[in-house]
This record gives structure tokens, sequence and C-alpha cells, in this order.
């Protein structure tokens, strides 16, 4: 495990820094695949479904945003702490998530392994300390992602006091492939708030609403994010756009995040 440049550094800094940078990107460079395998490390976000009674999407996709932060800002996270050096490791590279699905004793052996459950109206997720992707633990390789769709409900109105995930209306996502990207949405948005904007998330559990935008919403949003720094500073604007290793093209913006107005 290389060791990180700056001892103490928070986790989440280095995606602080190069945010804007990665918005700024074409396209064709954000699919940049030429990074050694010993560099390519990945987080395992499990999602659990049962065959009777499964999670609605939005319940499921809410719980994943929720337990990805909540392992960056956990306090083992933070320098000094047990899981400080897989995570800064991870954050300081390419900001991969590895879906799968887990039922019965799956479910139970993964929640063994290093990490943080987060439970929402019935559904549970459980996100786990990153780690190189060829050394996956073995309760994580075995699971599968296929049969992990779930179809479309209505949540209705998004509480104010949570954070805001829109997600593109204009691709269709997998729920594995959506439960990845709100989890990047709420990484960028820990990234960049600052301490009284932290502790009051904290306050809430690092609840969020996800929801699908409506067309209004979504071009008002790109458009502010051609300034990145202004959209964030004057909006609480943040957006993840995808490298396009699986399902969208390279580039696509997958989320728009947006921190509430008291914050």
């Amino acid at each position: 495990m290389t060791a990180p440049e700056e001892p103490g550094e928070p986790v989440l800094a280095p995606v602080a820094a190069r945010y804007a940078w990665w918005l700024g990107l074409p396209a064709e460079r954000t699919a940049d695949r030429d990074v050694p395998p010993e560099r390519v490390w990945a987080m395992p976000v499990v999602l659990r479904l049962e065959r009777a009674n499964p999670p609605s999407r939005t319940a499921l996709l809410e719980a994943a945003a929720s337990a990805a932060v909540a392992v960056c800002l956990d306090e083992r996270a933070q320098p000094g702490g047990a899981w400080y050096e897989p995570v800064h490791t991870w954050t300081s590279g390419h900001i991969r998530k590895v879906a799968r699905r887990a039922r019965g004793a799956h479910w139970e052996a993964v929640r063994e392994l290093p990490g943080v459950t987060t439970a929402v109206a019935g559904a549970e997720v459980r996100a786990l300390v990153p780690c190189p992707v060829g050394e996956l633990p073995r309760e994580v390789a075995r699971l599968q992602i296929s049969g992990s769709d779930l179809p479309a409900d209505e949540p209705g109105a998004a509480p104010a006091e949570w954070p805001l995930l829109l997600l593109n209306p204009d691709v269709a996502l997998s729920a594995g492939k959506a439960a990845a990207q709100v989890g990047h949405a709420t990484m960028l948005l820990a990234a960049l708030l600052d301490p009284a904007g932290l502790a009051a998330w904290a306050a809430h559990d690092y609840r969020c609403a996800v929801r699908v935008a409506d067309r209004r919403q979504w071009e008002e949003g790109l458009a502010a994010l051609a300034q990145p720094h202004r959209a964030w500073d004057e909006h609480g604007l943040v957006a993840v756009r995808d490298a396009g290793f699986t399902e969208v093209d390279p580039g696509t913006v997958t989320v728009l995040a947006r921190r509430p107005s008291s914050w």
C-alpha cells in the first residue's frame, strides 16, 4: 500500500482539489484507462436485495448515498484512524465503486467486513472500506450485480433540510450504477462543505433525498456548472461526471447535487 504524500491530510481533500479540473476535462479524457492495475482501487457498495419485500428504488439509492459518505467521514477514516490509509489512497486516485447485491447469508457475511451500513425506509446498503480492485474480499467478489434493478417509484417531495441529489433524466441507469453515482455525489458535497455544514449533515445521519430531475432543474443546473466554483459558492451545486466505464458515455453528467440553503 502506498503511503499518502501528505500524512494527516483529510481523506476528501484530494477530491475537493481536483473537482473543478475534472468537470473541465474533454469527455474523451475522462475515460483515460492508462492506470497501472495496482493503482486501481474501489469502494465496494453492497445492496441488500432479499427476494421477499424488496425495497423501493429511491430508498435503496438514498441508503447508498448516505453509506458511501459515512465511510469517508467516519472517525476511523480520519488521520490516525484504522481506515485512513486505504480511504486516502482511494480518494487520491480514480474514485470508483463496485456495486453488488446480496441476500440472506451473503448479506450477513458482508456485514462482518469493515464499513458502514445505512438503512432507509426498509432498504439497507453497506459501503465498505476501499481496496485494490484485484483484492476484493471473497465475500464481495462472489456477489453479482445482475438482478439488482428495481422499478421507478414516486417518492414525493424532498425534505428541504437534506441535500438533494438529482439524477440525469436523459440516461437510464441500473440501480447498481445509480447507487455508485449518488455515492460519488455525497462525497463531493462532503469534500466541499465547511465544518458547520458537515456538522449539520451529521446531525441528520448524512441523509439525503434522491430524485429524477425535471427538465428545468437539469438545464438550469448544467448552465450554472459552466463556472463550477461559482455554482458551489452561490447555489451549493456540484455535479458527478462519469468516466464512462459502464452504462454511459465518457463525460456524462449523471447527478447534480445541491446542499440545503440553510447550510
